[in-house]
């Protein structure tokens, strides 16, 4: 019997017109067609790097500060710390690089882990990561899909790259991916197999984090996706989205549905969970809804017709941009607003899709756009500090991490350490 997850086949087609290139090949999830699509990658000088000052068309010469210094003298972007080629094969979710263990690690194969402070290669796995599936971290374990497609999640030592765990769902499943994890369950996805070989439906299922037995499988719906999924735990509530109009959230102990919301703008799925809450943007409006019930707490609507983006939770403060280019901090236990400011519009700078901080700061990393790169900007008001760009013309999204130390920005092959 399926459990609830409903679905809809009508996609909203994102806030800022039809979907990009960069979107289609994240929509895709690792499918066949991506090996297509990837061939036309845009070339690139192999030690071109640049930084720039906010507002600043660019310049052909680095600027820079010294090491640790978080910023190059006058407002200027810091040189990197290292900048090393990679394998990386990413199509712009945010779990596609990871920093722990005194490692670095970008989606790829092979899957190499550079040492965060040098950017030597410290290990790497010849088979690499699975296309489009995440990079998923717990406190000491980083879980893979197997690339052997052979039905298999294998746990690894981030720091040495040794396999610490290993567990399978079941000859009747396909492609397990895992999705989320908590100090007990690592959360899976997979296709569910017919007498044919083909996949019509799909399983979502917990695995015991020590012994890899399945803890609990519900089969979802048919039309809902198995690729895409952004997910998140937080106590007793898994919660998670595929794309499509849909936000749901299960009971981690038996699998069972809580409950699911309609929604009315996906934003490609993206959300952020803050203790008891989730905050999805939807639009112009941001909501907050009680995991253990999905009432709504509160909501937050844009000026001027703008409409929210990504958002995320750090150290007890939601960050989040809108398409206006206006920064907002909020309280994410009430939706409060602690500061807005329009310094990425003023600098003319490209919008964050994701964050990190580190001490004071909030690093923002953009889409492909020549205004964009990473964005250091000031946690406390928003003020732009400096941004970094490569130059490259790649044509993937940015992706950044930090091991609190140091700040890691990923490229298209390009991965730059840069001091915090």
């Amino acid at each position: 019997m399926a459990t609830r997850d409903t679905t809809s086949d009508d996609r909203t087609p994102g806030a800022f017109g039809p979907p990009s290139r960069r979107r289609v090949l994240r929509l895709a999830g690792g499918g066949l067609a991506l090996a297509a699509l990837t061939a036309g990658t845009v070339g690139c000088e192999e030690d071109a790097v640049d930084v720039e000052e906010p507002g600043s068309a660019g310049g052909d010469e680095p600027k820079g500060g010294g090491e640790g210094s978080g910023a190059g003298e006058k407002g200027q972007a810091p040189e990197p710390l290292w900048t090393k080629p990679t394998s990386a094969e990413t199509y712009g979710d945010n779990d596609e690089l990871v920093a722990a263990g005194g490692v670095v690690i970008a989606s790829g194969s092979p899957l190499a882990a550079l040492d965060a402070a040098t950017g030597g290669q410290k290990w790497s796995l010849p088979g690499g990561a699975v296309p489009g599936a995440p990079l998923l971290l717990s406190e000491d374990t980083l879980y893979l899909a197997s690339s052997e497609y052979d039905g298999s999640v294998i746990g690894y030592a981030p720091a040495s790259g040794k396999e610490t765990w290993r567990s399978r769902l079941g000859k009747e499943y396909r492609q397990p991916r895992p999705i989320a994890v908590d100090e007990e369950q690592v959360y899976v996805i997979a296709e569910i197999l017919e007498e044919d070989g083909s996949s019509r439906t799909n399983v979502i299922a917990a695995l015991n984090s020590t012994t890899g037995r399945v803890a609990w499988k519900e089969q979802r719906d048919v039309g809902t996706e198995q690729n895409g999924i952004h997910a998140a735990v937080r106590g007793r509530h898994l919660v998670y989205t595929d794309f499509k109009k849909n936000l749901t959230v299960r009971d981690t102990a038996s699998g069972g549905q809580v409950w699911t919301h309609k929604t009315t703008k996906t934003n490609y799925g993206f959300f952020t969970v803050h203790q008891d809450l989730v905050v999805v943007p939807q639009g112009n409006v941001l909501q907050a809804f009680n995991l253990a019930d999905g009432k709504e707490k509160w909501s937050l609507n844009a000026s001027d017709g703008a409409l929210f983006r990504e958002p995320a939770a750090l150290e007890n403060v939601l960050y989040i941009a809108d398409s206006a280019r206006t920064m907002w901090a909020v309280d994410p236990r009430t939706g409060k607003q602690l500061w807005k400011s329009e310094a990425l519009a003023d600098a003319g700078l490209q919008v964050p899709r994701q964050y990190v901080k580190a001490g004071d700061t909030l690093y923002g990393a953009t889409d492909l756009d020549k205004q964009g790169g990473i964005i250091a900007m000031d946690a406390r008001t928003g003020a732009v500090r400096w941004t970094f760009n490569d130059k490259t013309g790649d044509y993937h999204a940015w992706l950044v991490a930090t091991d609190g130390k140091r700040v890691f920005a990923l490229h298209g092959k390009k991965l730059h350490a840069l001091p915090v």
